[in-house]
Formats: C-alpha cells, sequence, structure tokens
C-alpha cells in the first residue's frame, strides 16, 4: 500500500543496460590483467627464444642449473655443447640456457 505499483513494476524487471553496467568492471578488469601480465610475459618469452636461437660456438653462457661455460659446438637446433671446465663438456638442451654473457667468435662459412 506504501509503494505505487509503477515504481514496483520497474524494479521487477532488469533491463539490458543494468546487466551492462554490472558486467562492465569484470571486463575492465581483465583488459587491464593483459596489458599488466600477459603482454609482458609474452614479449619475455619472444626475447627469451630469439636469445636462444642465437646462441653459437664461443659463447659464454649460463643455464638454468646455474652452470656457466664456453659453447664448443651447436649440434642441432635443440642441443649445444658447453664447456664447463677444461677438457670438460656437458650436452645442454637450448632451452635450459638462461642468459647470454658474452658473444663469441663469428660464425664460420
Amino acid at each position: 500500500m506504501f509503494i505505487t505499483p509503477a515504481y514496483a513494476q520497474t524494479a521487477a524487471a532488469p533491463g539490458f543496460n543494468d546487466m551492462l553496467l554490472q558486467m562492465a568492471p569484470f571486463g575492465l578488469i581483465l583488459i587491464i590483467m593483459y596489458f599488466l601480465i600477459l603482454r609482458p610475459q609474452q614479449k619475455k618469452m619472444r626475447d627469451h627464444q630469439a636469445m636462444i636461437s642465437a646462441v653459437r660456438r664461443g659463447d659464454t653462457v649460463v643455464t638454468s642449473g646455474g652452470l656457466i661455460g664456453k659453447v664448443t659446438k651447436a649440434t642441432d637446433e635443440t642441443e649445444i655443447e658447453v664447456e664447463i671446465a677444461p677438457n670438460t663438456r656437458v650436452r645442454v638442451v637450448r632451452g635450459m640456457i638462461s642468459d647470454v654473457r658474452a658473444k663469441g667468435e663469428p660464425v664460420k662459412e
């Protein structure tokens, strides 16, 4: 009796605009997440892949295990051979290289 019938009818049926206003913050959060988290991570991954593919003989590399050595042979696209001490060579998967410290000699033709 205290509420008019017209006021009660408008509150009972939410429209498309009301739903859009309620979903707008979620969309805004997704956009912010993309620019602050996903996009920089993708750029970092692209840079790491470029660094790994550019490794050649004579480069000083650091593996993800912490070993520092000089590349003696780049056997194929998945492995390289690294000399970690005089006459001590190990095969390392290219994906496990975390850093290239110094560039070595140019590629022989």
